[in-house]
C-alpha cells in the first residue's frame, strides 16, 4: 500500500511454488483471473525460461525449462483479494517475503523485464556439461561406441576435444557435444 492514499500498490511479486509447477500454477491463475474477471489487478504471470537440448535413445529433444525453478513472477496489485486467490491455488506455497509480501525493487524489475525480453540465444543450452577428464561414450560419428576422455570443451561453439585410443594410440578428436554421453 502507498503510504499517501493507502491504496494497494501496483509491483512484480515472486510467487513460490511447487517443484515443477510453474507452468500448471500460471495457467491455474490466468484461469481465474479470467473467470473472475481481475485483469484490472493481475496484469501479467511470466516464467522465465531457457531452450535446452536432451539426448535421449540417440534423438535430440529440445524443450523449455524454467530458469527459475519455483517460482513464477506476477505484475499485479497487491490486495485481499489477489492475495488469497494466488495463495490459495494448487501448487502454490506461498510468496516471497511471507505473508507480507513485497514487490521487487526497482532494480530487481528492470534486471527481470530484461531478462524476459532479451531475445533467445541461437542455439538451445545442452542440459548436460562435461569437464575436463571426464570419461564419454562416443553415440554418434565415425568413432561410435569408443570411449574417450574429455581434454578441452568450448560451450559457445558446442563442441568436445576428447582424447581417444586409436591402434593403441592416443589421438585426438572434436566432436559435438551431442555426440557423446557420460559414462
Amino acid at each position: 500500500m502507498t503510504a499517501e492514499t493507502g491504496a494497494p500498490e501496483r509491483g512484480w511479486y515472486v510467487i513460490r511454488t511447487y517443484s515443477q509447477h510453474e507452468k500448471k500454477v500460471k495457467e491455474t491463475v490466468e484461469l481465474a483471473v479470467a473467470n473472475l474477471n481481475l485483469q484490472e489487478k493481475i496484469f501479467k504471470l511470466v516464467i522465465p525460461c531457457e531452450e535446452i537440448v536432451e539426448l535421449r535413445k540417440n534423438k535430440r529433444y529440445v524443450k523449455e525449462r524454467p530458469f527459475f525453478l519455483g517460482y513464477v513472477f506476477a505484475d499485479m496489485i497487491m490486495d485481499q483479494e489477489t492475495y488469497w486467490l494466488i495463495q490459495n491455488t494448487p501448487g502454490v506455497s506461498g510468496f516471497l517475503g511471507g505473508s507480507k509480501p513485497t514487490p521487487l525493487s526497482e532494480q530487481e524489475r528492470a534486471s527481470l523485464l530484461d531478462f524476459i525480453e532479451r531475445p533467445a540465444q541461437a542455439k538451445p543450452k545442452l542440459a548436460v556439461t562435461y569437464e575436463k577428464g571426464e570419461s564419454v561414450r562416443i553415440v554418434d560419428g565415425p568413432f561410435t561406441h569408443f570411449i574417450g576422455i574429455v581434454e578441452d570443451t568450448n560451450e559457445e561453439r558446442g563442441k568436445l576435444k576428447i582424447m581417444v585410443t586409436v591402434f593403441g594410440r592416443p589421438t585426438p578428436v572434436e566432436l559435438d557435444f551431442l555426440q557423446v554421453e557420460k559414462i
